[in-house]
């Protein structure tokens, strides 16, 4: 009998709900005391795979879980209101990549939303509001004149003006999170509503503006993913190199041309499709990837090299895991993952044809 608590994580050729309950467990069994949620044990954990973990157990209906999580962030943030691109598994304090990683600082706003509408907490919402305030605070000192993110801060206060692609299209969809977060809490950020749509533009119309990482696949379907481009547009990019990043059968290139699939990077193209409207591809996407499914943790291998038919590298990752259920929730219709992945009803901040060129 499928318990409600994973009744939306049941999906015919992809999860059982037994299968769906193991591996909500085996990002639990990772998951340390103190929140922390590392890649794997041993390894180091990063903020933004760390908080798609942690909504991938708010999808569950693990909210305590989550919530601590969450509170780890609050923690562990440094004052400008950033965090570290890496922290060490077993000693959470001992840093192993300085860099400040935009991406990796603005998605907490959108496991907090995703938290928040699953749960409607409001004491959760008052405590991570300032969290959430302070990490976009950071993340729009490095917005460029053109709209685009610098992907990186460093220690000292430098900063580099390069922007990234699929880092700033992450960015994207954590702004219009933090606007609605803003909404909620009845305090307009009329810069932040600038920002977002001058990002916006600059995704859309300018790709010179960011570094050329075509080869890799998540700067193919990010700016889908992250809300950017809609409609045709979004249609048009993915059919466009479809064939040079799926490899039927056994799921989405990390990168080309090599002969190597990943499961992150495969789940988060069904959820992109599922977000155009096109679940019956997001299915086969999914079904495509279970090969890579570990039975008896129930997590997911991170990758697999299709020519050597070899599992690399030899790591079960909650994050591969948990953009997975992620996945599965949407397709399953639950709501606070549709909510944040959808974006219909999140705010949309100035229209972006309506910046400078």
């Amino acid at each position: 009998m499928t318990t409600p608590r994973t009744e939306h994580l049941v999906l015919p050729g992809v999860l059982t709900a037994e299968q769906a309950a193991g591996t909500v467990a085996g990002i639990l069994a990772v998951q340390r005391e103190d929140g922390a949620i590392p890649w794997f044990r041993g390894h180091h954990l990063d903020p933004w795979d760390h908080t798609e973990a942690a909504m991938a157990l708010d999808a569950a209906g693990e909210h305590e879980a989550a919530a601590r999580a969450y509170e780890w962030l609050a923690r562990h943030q440094n004052p400008d209101g950033s965090w570290y691109a890496a922290y060490a598994d077993g000693d959470c304090t001992r840093v192993t990549d300085r860099g400040r990683e935009t991406n990796f600082v603005a998605y907490p706003a959108v496991g907090v939303w995703h938290h928040y509408l699953s749960t409607g907490d409001d004491t959760f919402l008052d405590r991570m509001w300032p969290m959430v305030f302070a990490a976009v605070e950071y993340v729009l000192a490095l917005q460029q004149p053109g709209g685009q993110i610098g992907w990186k801060g460093e220690d000292g206060g430098g900063r580099t003006t390069d922007a990234l692609l699929t880092g700033s299209s992450s960015i994207h969809q954590a702004l219009r999170c933090a606007l609605a977060l803003a909404e909620q809490r009845e305090e307009p950020q009329p810069d932040w509503e600038l920002a977002v749509g001058a990002l916006r533009h600059a995704i859309r119309r300018h790709p010179e503006r960011f570094l050329d990482k075509s080869r890799y696949s998540m700067d193919w379907y990010y700016p889908v993913l992250g809300g950017a481009l809609t409609g045709t547009e979004a249609a048009d990019r993915i059919e466009e190199d479809w064939d040079r990043f799926v490899v039927p059968g056994l799921g989405v290139r990390c990168v080309v041309p090599n002969p190597w699939v990943t499961g992150g990077e495969s789940a988060e193209l069904a959820l992109t499709l599922w977000a155009m409207g096109e679940s019956d591809r997001a299915l086969d996407v999914l079904k495509s990837i279970q090969h890579l499914r570990d039975a008896e943790s129930g997590l997911y291998w991170t990758g697999y090299v299709f020519e050597d038919a070899t599992i690399w590298p030899r790591e079960l990752t909650t994050w591969t895991a948990g953009s997975l259920l992620l996945a599965v929730a949407a397709l399953g219709g639950h709501e606070a993952t549709c909510t944040v992945f959808s974006g219909t009803h999140l705010p949309t901040g100035l229209d972006p044809d309506c910046c400078a060129v």
